[in-house]
Parts: structure tokens; C-alpha cells; sequence
């Protein structure tokens, strides 16, 4: 049997983050990844170039049953201390919009970056070992796996959630959580594109592949970014930000028209040009064939003249609350994160070591906190891994 410092089972953004600083403070480290490499969510993010952070992180952009948890993680490491890392490896990156940061070339870049800290820092890593049982004793944990045992002092879990279970996603680190008398809060897919039901698809199924800016709204929650209309729903970025906060059965409101007075442009048109109908007026902002359906499902299509100021002012109104009433989600399968997981309540939010077990630590993806679309994510896998690596 080896004896480890540390052990850490998960080869992601976070585990690769704990394995550099707890190795860099002299740690013995080992890395258990049960998939043939590390870093496979990494590889695939932002199309292959990786969004890695967001330079305008706060906790406001973090969903948490305990929204105060990760405050103390993320103001020890900001954007700029793993930009800083990024700029030291050379790593050509650019702002795309709202302060999300992609690599110009190569997610494998970040991957190849943390794998170079890592072996800097002596981390071991082994790759396609599978865990069969994990025990703890009076030194810490004992693990058996599929490349033999393992004595640890101290156990990090880095599993991530449930997203993506093609890239490997398991519950694995939920069920030892569980065994080891850690609460898990309810699980289910975030950042996901919306299904409609089949009254809703019959009516924007052939509006698959339009695309438009618009403004989502879902209880006291809203996101501006573009939409697009699917063969099973609606996606698109304002549409996976919302996902996070739609429960089943809620309603979505979207205005349509974001950024003007539609009512105000209404009348403009009414005035100067009277004798244009509804549904052309509609298509000088919005794609022709939405306009044409909206002008099917909700509004006649007389001519502007024809319209009663209060009728002007109705059209102007359910423009700025179309609702729609999604079925469900596309599940794990689309999903980009988790929501739910470790109750933060039970975990230590300056180190993520567990108040139930000593030396056991949770980081990332694990625990329930789960960010917006945009970077957010990967600042809280790097924040919550540095945050432990450095207590280990």
C-alpha cells in the first residue's frame, strides 16, 4: 500500500488547482481520474477554447442554497491571480464580451498548463483508476482501486456533478458524500436549453434555427443575451442562464423587443406611416418568420391605422411579456453544470474541509454552488481548489 499526503479523486479543474498548491507546499499528491486523461470539461469548454474565468466575478453571479459560502474562496483567488498563471505560460487570450476570457487558440493550453504545475509541484497523476472502495481508519482513508491501494491522510473530493455524462459525469462523489454523513442538497441540470410542450412546439417548431437578442425573465431573475428557437425548444445564452432558475412548471417571460420603447415605436410608425400592417412593422426588428407567427398566434394584422391607442399599448405589452411555458430541460445530457450538491453548511467555506470528517475535503463542481454562463464556474473550481490545496 503507497501513502499519500493527499489524495484527490478527480482530475478536473479543481483537483488539478488543489494538486498544484497543496504540491507546492510540499504535500505528497496524487490525483486519481477515472477517465483516460485530465481535464476532458476543460478540453471541451467555449468550443474548444476554453472560457476560463470572468473578469467580473462576484457572488451575485453563484446560485446557492448558503449564498454567502463562496465569498471567502473567491476573494483569495481572483480572475487576475489565474490570469496572471496565463500570461506566464504565454497563453494568447482575448475578451469576448461581459468580461469572459477565452484562449485565441487552444483549450489544451490550460490543460497542458495545469499539468506542467502539477508536475512542477511532484503531483502524481493516474488516469483510467477506478475506485472500489474507500475506508476511513485512524490515519485518514484507505482507497482500493484498480491500480491498488492507497493510504491518504487527507481526501479531496474533485468529481464534479452529474453534467455531460458522455465526458464521464458520475454521482460518485455524491454517494461517498453521503456515506460519510454529508447532506446533499436536490440535484438537477443548470445552464441547459428548455423544452416546450407539443401545443408550444406545433406553434415554433418550424421557427427552428432563428435566432434573436431578447430579454428573459423568470421570477425576480433576468438575463439580455440572444435566444435561438430549437427542433425541441428554446436555447441559446439568456436561455441557459434562465435554466438555472426555472423550476418546473414555471412560466418564462421574454421581451422580444429589448433595449426600446416599443410602444413609443409603435405609434412612430402609426403616425408616419398608417397604412403598414402589424406584422410588417414587426419584421423591421425581428426575423421575418417570427414576426410573420407572432402576427399569426396573438395579433390580427390590420393596418396601424386601424389600432385603438390602448390596443397599440396591448401589443406593446405582451411584446415585453411573451410567455412561454416550458415542458422540461434537456437534461444531463446538454447540461453544462449541476445544481445542488454538498450542503455548504457541513463544509468550512475558508478551507472545504468537511465539519463532519477531518481531512476531508470537497471542492468544485461537488458542492452546491453553481455559477452563471460566462467563466463563472471555472473561477469557483480554481477559487474553492486553491482555497483547500493551501489548508491542506
Amino acid at each position: 500500500m503507497t501513502t499519500w499526503d493527499v489524495v484527490i479523486i478527480g482530475g478536473g479543474a479543481a483537483g488539478l488547482m488543489c494538486a498544484i498548491e497543496a504540491g507546492k507546499r510540499h504535500r505528497r499528491v496524487l490525483i486519481i481520474e477515472h477517465s483516460n486523461r485530465v481535464g476532458k470539461k476543460i478540453l471541451m469548454s467555449g468550443g474548444g477554447r476554453c472560457n476560463f474565468t470572468n473578469l467580473y466575478t462576484t457572488p451575485e453571479n453563484f446560485l446557492s442554497a448558503n449564498p454567502n459560502f463562496c465569498k471567502s474562496a473567491l476573494a483569495r483567488y481572483s480572475p487576475w491571480d489565474f490570469i496572471a498563471m496565463v500570461e506566464r505560460y504565454g497563453i494568447a487570450y482575448h475578451e469576448k464580451e461581459q468580461g469572459q476570457l477565452f484562449c485565441n487558440q487552444s483549450s489544451k493550453l490550460i490543460v497542458n498548463m495545469l499539468v506542467d504545475e502539477c508536475q512542477q509541484a511532484g503531483v502524481r497523476i493516474e488516469i483510467n483508476c477506478h475506485i472500489t472502495a474507500v475506508e476511513k481508519n485512524v490515519t485518514g482513508f484507505a482507497l482500493e482501486t484498480s491500480l491498488g491501494s492507497f493510504q491518504t491522510v487527507t481526501l479531496v473530493i474533485a468529481t464534479g456533478g452529474l453534467s455531460i455524462p458522455k465526458m464521464g459525469a458520475t454521482s460518485f462523489g455524491h454517494g461517498l458524500a453521503k456515506r460519510f454523513g454529508h447532506s446533499i442538497l436536490p440535484l438537477r441540470p443548470g445552464l441547459v436549453p428548455l423544452t416546450l410542450s407539443k401545443k408550444e412546439l406545433v406553434q415554433y417548431q418550424d421557427l427552428t434555427g432563428i435566432g434573436l437578442l431578447a430579454e428573459v425573465y423568470c421570477h425576480h431573475q433576468y438575463f439580455t443575451d440572444s435566444i435561438l428557437f430549437t427542433h425541441r425548444g428554446i436555447s441559446g445564452p439568456a436561455i441557459l442562464q434562465i435554466s438555472s432558475y426555472w423550476q418546473s412548471g414555471g412560466e418564462l417571460k421574454i421581451n422580444l423587443l429589448p433595449g426600446i420603447a416599443i410602444d413609443a415605436w409603435l405609434f412612430d410608425w402609426q403616425r408616419h406611416y398608417p397604412a403598414t400592417t402589424l406584422k410588417t412593422v414587426l419584421a423591421e426588428r425581428l426575423p421575418k418568420r417570427l414576426a410573420q407567427r407572432l402576427g399569426e398566434l396573438a395579433f390580427d394584422n390590420r393596418p396601424l391605422r386601424q389600432y385603438h391607442p390602448q390596443e397599440i399599448l396591448a401589443v406593446a405589452k405582451q411584446l415585453q411579456r411573451w410567455s412561454f411555458h416550458p415542458s422540461g430541460t434537456e437534461g444531463y445530457r446538454t447540461a453544462e453544470v449541476t445544481l445542488g450538491g454538498v450542503n455548504t453548511h457541513e463544509l468550512s467555506s475558508a478551507t472545504m474541509v468537511s465539519k463532519k470528517i477531518p481531512g476531508l475535503y470537497f471542492i468544485g463542481e461537488v458542492v452546491d454552488i453553481t455559477g452563471h454562463l460566462g467563466g463563472f464556474n471555472f473561477q469557483w473550481a480554481w477559487a474553492s481548489g486553491h482555497a483547500a490545496g493551501n489548508a491542506i
